[in-house]
């Protein structure tokens, strides 16, 4: 598409939500700018069965989510003041889960383009009558989020171990993540999203741009896909980890996983439940346990050292990707090269990264920002600074790392700036707080102490 011939929506008064549609498996997603052209995503749901009765009317409801939801990712190209719903009127729990995703999910892509997103929301279409959310009556069967890392695939075994029926499903065309998901030798779902073209177009006239709260968008794609499909639940692999943010800016904290945190997870699920369909179930599996902890479990499947990977650089929906699974040099790397150091044994974990990280005197600056030395953890889905620290203080104490260059390092310069204390590796180990597992899934918990 010819960039030169779109407006400028940075310029636009107000981004508008259009409406949406569905049929024959395929979901239609349009928004704009004031009057300029109609951006149109496409969400395609294969071999999607036909639905009647609560389960159309639940999948209609999740449906307008979606739209609502998605549209984060084109409202950033403009991030203007006014935001316009036009084909249905949320309620109102609704409308507080869908603004808190454009500002909270949005909050570093603000601080990154120095913006102020609190926009004035406005809802043109008439009130409808409010109806009861009934039970949908769904099969006991859970959908499984693959990423192509290690907490998904944790997750799976989880599962496994309690016999729960369970599919491993993935958005996009990442052949990465299919090979996981077909290592795994669970059934498979994969669903395609396509975004509209004027999106990159917009990009590439230097349109803003930055990071979007993906997972909140999966998340509403699934919610659909449970109901097309008949699942009675959906477990994501986010740890208490996520939770953490990196920084406060305009009066708010600034979390790159917000949309894997639990203030969005305990939020989701509400409005699921409560306006979609009574009886599905949104949570995380790992949500009491450490990026540490996770990493302890799947230092037990050997099974998935040679096709998981972290690194980030291996889904980008444009330009290059490592010609292997670890580029080494971006701050996933560096972070699962830390964390699984304590629980593998360390030939082990050359032969996966192909390299040993921590002998790297180049890479001192990437470690130290995860262990929050001399500044903010990264922009990254990774651990908290503290349980980097305790990674590393483990590793300081084992011989077989203390000589490496960035251990020996910490052990000189930064461990003795460091409360001893705090360091000890045992309590990330450890579940801590609550968690939405419903009670026939909730053995899966104890496979992973």
């Amino acid at each position: 598409m010819n960039s030169a011939s779109l407006p400028d929506p940075r310029r636009a008064r107000t981004f508008r939500f259009i409406g949406c549609g569905y049929e024959a498996g395929e979901a239609r997603l349009r928004y704009a700018f004031d009057d300029g052209p109609e951006m149109v995503e496409c969400v395609v749901f294969p071999d999607a069965p036909r639905l009647q009765g609560s389960a159309k009317a639940a999948f209609d409801r999740a449906i307008q989510l979606l739209h609502w939801i998605a549209g984060v990712s084109y409202y950033k190209a403009g991030a203007v003041g006014r935001l316009a719903i036009e084909n249905a009127r949320p309620e109102p729990g609704v409308l507080a889960l869908i603004q808190s995703v454009y500002r909270h999910g949005l909050a570093e892509f603000a601080y990154r383009n120095n913006l102020d997103l609190r926009a004035e929301w406005s809802v043109s279409a008439p009130s409808g009558m409010a109806m009861a959310v009934p039970e949908v009556g769904l099969s006991a069967r859970t959908l499984v989020p693959i990423g192509g890392g290690k907490d998904s695939l944790v997750a799976v075994e989880a599962l496994r171990s309690v016999g729960a029926e369970a599919t491993a499903t993935w958005i996009g065309d990442s052949p990465l993540i299919a090979t996981c998901a077909a290592r795994t030798g669970l059934p498979t779902l994969n669903i395609r999203r396509t975004l509209a073209p004027e999106l990159f177009a917009y990009n590439r006239m230097g349109a803003w741009n930055g990071h979007v709260p993906v997972t909140a968008i999966n998340s509403a794609i699934l919610v659909c896909a449970s109901l097309l499909y008949g699942y009675d639940s959906i477990a994501f692999a986010n740890e208490r980890s996520a939770s953490s943010a990196t920084l406060e800016y305009d009066g708010q904290l600034v979390n790159h996983q917000w949309s894997k945190g639990a203030g969005f997870e305990r939020d989701f699920a509400a409005v699921v439940r409560e306006s979609i369909a009574k009886d599905l179930r949104y949570f995380s599996l790992l949500r009491c346990w450490s990026e540490l902890a996770v990493t302890r479990a799947f230092a037990r499947l050997p099974q998935y050292f040679d096709v998981f990977s972290s690194c980030n650089r291996n889904f980008r929906i444009l330009g290059s990707r490592p010609v292997d699974r670890w580029c080494g040099q971006c701050p996933k790397c560096h972070f699962v090269f830390l964390a699984l150091a304590p629980f593998l044994p360390k030939p082990r974990l050359l032969s996966i990264f192909g390299r040993n990280l921590l002998d790297d005197e180049a890479l001192a600056p990437g470690f130290d920002a995860l262990l929050e030395y001399r500044g903010h953890k990264p922009f990254e889905c990774v651990g908290e600074g503290a349980e980097a620290r305790a990674a590393m203080a483990e590793l300081a104490d084992r011989p077989e790392w203390r000589e490496d260059a960035l251990v020996a390092r910490f052990r000189s310069e930064i461990l003795p700036q460091l409360d001893a204390a705090s360091l000890g590796i045992g309590p990330w180990l450890e579940p801590q707080g609550e968690h939405g597992v419903p009670e026939r899934l909730a053995g899966a918990l104890r496979w992973l102490t």
